[in-house]
């Protein structure tokens, strides 16, 4: 059976993540309450008892229930720890527990992320851009516990499967059952700053020359939409957390993340649900593609608003990829099962409105919530169409692999349950670079100069928010 504590609702996401940080590869997905009331749940966990991850194609492990010798597809091995994990994980009476509609989204299971260039273990790509970040393509443990916090019941649960011991339970919840909150003294001892300001990596000249050379190739009937990107870069110190809390005041969003890696840490600010599978294996996507920028002048918010709800080349732009995302998820899931639900809604965050589109399927018999992850990676909404020939064309204008941005950060619950943001509005700090990355689609009504000051509509506010 699941084994479940109730723990204190007082307590914030960020200062439950402090009390385990200790214990290593702290994760925390982060539905951005308050700040933020679209989101409901927050997952921390750390300390997995196992790890598997895919660094320039190769794989490797720690402390894997099997050999990775034969097995070159890094979905292939994620299934093999996945069903192990199920096995060893749920009983009986914990599997029929943890299926349940109202039950908690994670019961313990695989957390980590995905990086864009991860799409090479699917798709042969061209190695062109620099590859100069030493991130792995993959990277996810293996969590036998979590904290859930549930802000629509207001009720906090630390919740562990039959991986974690009794005894094991019982330290996790002495440790968080403490009655004082954490102060906001304990988290980010060490104050983050940058040491000097962020740049980017591609100049206005060569953003203007790579978007004509776009603009060429959708012409000649090679693509119809490309996703292209600058990346900005910095050097920094102190501690990763201080970091994200910044960010997380500046821009709340409900797909936020923070996840410490080996040599740094993933602070996602991401708007966007990329894939979810429910307890009865219901699929959804809700690509962002259309963006304007908020103004603090009320009426021409509202007009911006507006013109982007009635932009016929921003719905365009999200049609082409709402179609891509039917086809992607159709792979996996029950024939007729694919449907639209919503197209064309605007969502509003602090900085910019964006177009959202939602997909939805069910998941077939023969497929699984990591078979419907390998089918759409990468997402259509930061590639283009048509995908693969996108993904080519931005390795060819983009001068250095993209890494942790565009690729997907989530769970996979052992209950079945699965879901993952896109990586967008993230920032990754690595051996003390830190990095952050802006991009959009281009379609061939675009205008140089509109896309361009969209990237910085985008980030601006990430960037300001550790500059200043």
């Amino acid at each position: 059976m699941l084994k479940r504590s109730e723990l204190n609702y007082s307590i914030s996401c960020t200062q439950y993540l402090q009390r385990v940080r200790h214990l290593g590869s702290a994760v925390l997905l982060d539905s951005g309450y308050p700040n933020c009331q679209r989101g409901r749940f927050d997952i921390i966990s750390a300390a997995p008892i196992a790890s598997l991850s895919c660094t320039k194609g190769s794989l490797s492990g720690n402390n894997l229930p099997f050999e990775l010798n034969q097995i070159s597809d890094p979905f292939v091995a994620l299934q093999q720890l996945q069903q192990y994990a199920v096995e060893k994980g749920l009983s009986a009476g914990s599997e029929q527990t943890s299926s349940a509609s109202d039950a908690p989204p994670f019961c313990g299971g695989l957390l980590g992320y995905f990086g864009y260039d991860l799409g090479r273990a699917i798709e042969v790509m061209p190695q062109i851009a620099c590859d100069d970040i030493a991130l792995p393509e993959m990277h996810l443990g293996l969590y036998p516990w979590a904290i859930i916090i549930d802000h629509q019941h207001q009720q906090v649960q630390l919740i562990g499967c039959d991986l974690i011991s009794a005894a094991e339970f019982a330290q996790l919840q002495t440790l968080l059952q403490e009655q004082e909150p954490a102060t906001t003294a304990e988290i980010g001892s060490d104050s983050f700053s940058l040491i000097d300001q962020f740049h980017s990596n591609v100049s206005a000249s060569d953003y203007t020359q790579a978007l004509q050379k776009i603009d060429e190739y959708i012409l000649s009937g090679d693509c119809y939409q490309v996703n292209f990107a600058q990346r900005f870069k910095a050097t920094c110190q102190g501690d990763p957390l201080d970091a994200y809390l910044k960010l997380r005041s500046a821009a709340p969003t409900h797909f936020s993340a923070y996840i410490e890696t080996e040599h740094g840490a993933i602070l996602s600010l991401s708007p966007e649900r990329f894939l979810s599978v429910d307890h009865s294996g219901a699929v959804m996507t809700q690509p962002i593609k259309g963006t304007a920028p908020r103004n603090s002048d009320p009426s021409i918010d509202k007009a911006n608003k507006h013109s982007l709800e009635s932009s016929e080349k921003d719905r365009s732009e999200n049609l082409m990829i709402v179609d891509l995302m039917r086809n992607d998820i159709s792979k996996s899931c029950a024939l007729h099962s694919v449907k639209v639900p919503a197209l064309f809604a605007v969502e509003s965050y602090q900085n910019v409105h964006h177009l959202v589109s939602t997909v939805s399927g069910q998941l077939d018999q023969q497929h699984d919530a990591i078979s419907l992850l390998r089918n759409c990676f990468p997402g259509g909404s930061i590639t283009g169409a048509p995908k693969i020939r996108a993904m080519q064309i931005i390795d060819e204008l983009e001068p250095h692999r993209r890494s942790i941005y565009c690729g997907s950060i989530g769970y996979l619950s052992l209950c079945g349950r699965m879901d993952t943001s896109i990586t967008i509005r993230t920032l990754l700090i690595e051996h003390n670079n830190i990095y952050c990355w802006a991009g959009g689609g281009i379609v061939a009504d675009s205008q140089i100069e509109a896309e361009y000051q969209e990237t910085f509509d985008k980030v601006n506010n990430l960037l300001d928010a550790l500059q200043h």
